[in-house]
């Protein structure tokens, strides 16, 4: 019989590490899988991307593309501050001239004072405020009944929402405007009347599904604890609900307030009576008489202040807009 010396490595350690001179046992190292980083997808290789001529290729498109995009974007922008500073003249013989022959800065207060823009402004943020609130209203107590609630006839209702906005607006013009002149069952004529402008925009379809399928995302076992807890439907929607829909009610009140503030059409229908007009209405009653310098100036005016307002709140809009599809069930 062969014997195994003390000093020997034995089978199962030859099999399982390495044995040391001492006789004892050296696990072996394991080696770390490297993890492969994701590489962005794109329609350039790696490899195409290693050759110059592809390189400054992609810099002169990227640069190309970006002026393109200031170019529209940033256009329009920059001639209607330009005009606004410009005399009636200069607008007229070189409206595409790169800077006025002078900077007229009186043109923004004049067009405040002779042309009414602080009433038509004040008409404007009152709209849009009303318009956001009714419209938060039915949006989020709507969607709260079809996601979270859930009755039986959820589906029929969720349908009808969803079908109605395959007609268009101008379909429904008419007998919106018949609607508001005579209040069913109330027989109130809303004409002249901020709530002629603010009840239709309240009732927005696109809102109450945009809530609703953030509502679907919510967790439900937070709803099934509350209901243990005894809590009541509006306490689950007042203390739960609302403070979970802080992303979905900025990226919603965004659109609200952006869509009331340029509203053209229906102003102009339901509000005949100037002082209660808002700028896009009051700009164009405004075109026939007053001088083409504090007309630019008035739009100028009209246009920048939801810019500078987007401007201030742009991290808390992003970050919503960014939340809102974040959460999952």
């Amino acid at each position: 019989m062969t014997t195994i010396e003390s000093g020997a490595p034995t089978t199962e350690a030859v099999v399982t590490g390495v044995a040391s001179e001492s006789g004892a046992i050296l696990q072996p190292r394991r080696r770390r899988r490297r993890t492969q980083e994701p590489q962005d997808r794109t329609n350039v290789s790696e490899l195409d991307r290693r050759s110059r001529r592809v390189r400054v290729g992609l810099g002169i498109l990227n640069v190309i593309l970006i002026a393109l995009l200031v170019i529209i974007s940033a256009g329009p922008l920059l001639w209607l501050a330009k005009a606004a500073l410009s005399t009636s003249q200069d607008i007229l013989r070189e409206p595409f001239a790169w800077w006025p022959s002078g900077v007229q800065w009186h043109n923004l207060a004049d067009a405040w004072v002779k042309i009414d823009i602080g009433k038509y402004l004040v008409n404007t943020v009152f709209l849009a405020v009303g318009v956001w609130f009714f419209g938060m209203l039915v949006a989020l107590t709507g969607a709260y009944g079809l996601s979270i609630l859930k009755p039986r006839y959820a589906k029929v209702i969720n349908g009808a929402v969803l079908a109605t906005l395959f007609i268009p607006g101008i379909v429904s013009l008419i007998a919106q405007y018949v609607t508001v002149l005579d209040m069913p069952l109330l027989h109130w004529n809303l004409i002249n009347t901020f709530w002629a402008v603010w009840l239709p925009g309240a009732a927005n379809a696109f809102n109450v599904l945009l809530v609703s399928r953030f509502f679907d995302s919510l967790p439900k076992d937070v709803f099934e604890a509350a209901k243990i807890d005894g809590a009541g439907p509006f306490q689950i929607f007042w203390r739960i609900v609302l403070p979970m829909s802080k992303p979905i009610i900025g990226v919603t009140s965004l659109i609200t307030i952006i869509g009331a503030w340029k509203e053209f059409l229906w102003p102009l229908l339901v509000l005949p009576k100037p002082d209660l007009q808002p700028l896009s209405v009051g700009l164009y009653k405004v075109t026939a008489s007053a001088e083409m310098s504090l007309l630019m100036a008035g739009m100028f005016i009209s246009v920048v202040l939801p810019i500078v307002l987007f401007l201030i709140f742009q991290k808390q809009f992003l970050k919503s807009a960014g939340q809102a599809g974040a959460i999952k069930g």
